[in-house]
């Protein structure tokens, strides 16, 4: 079990970008939530097994068709124990 923190950047608000992270996240079982930062980036901690963690990013990293990233920044964090859902922070 594994958790990141992920900065992501580009075009990524206003484009229904948190809620395909969301679906993403739900569809291969990973918890955490993402939130829109006031600099235009999005904000992501996501929890879960390594492979699955791994096939997430790489899907961020493509987008939904509307969206553009430009830039991806990781950062490991400890587990949160008992985190039961993935969520959008408004």
């Amino acid at each position: 079990m594994i958790r990141y923190s992920i900065t992501v950047s580009g075009r990524v608000q206003g484009v229904g970008f948190r809620y395909f992270v969301q679906l993403t996240a739900c569809r291969l079982n990973l918890t955490g939530w993402c939130e829109n930062f006031m600099n235009g980036n999005v904000q992501i901690e996501v929890q879960g097994v390594e492979k699955d963690i791994n096939s997430f990013i790489s899907t961020i990293k493509v987008g939904n068709n509307f969206s553009r990233v430009d830039d991806i920044n990781l950062i490991s964090l400890p587990i949160i124990q008992d985190e039961k859902k993935f969520k959008i922070k408004y």
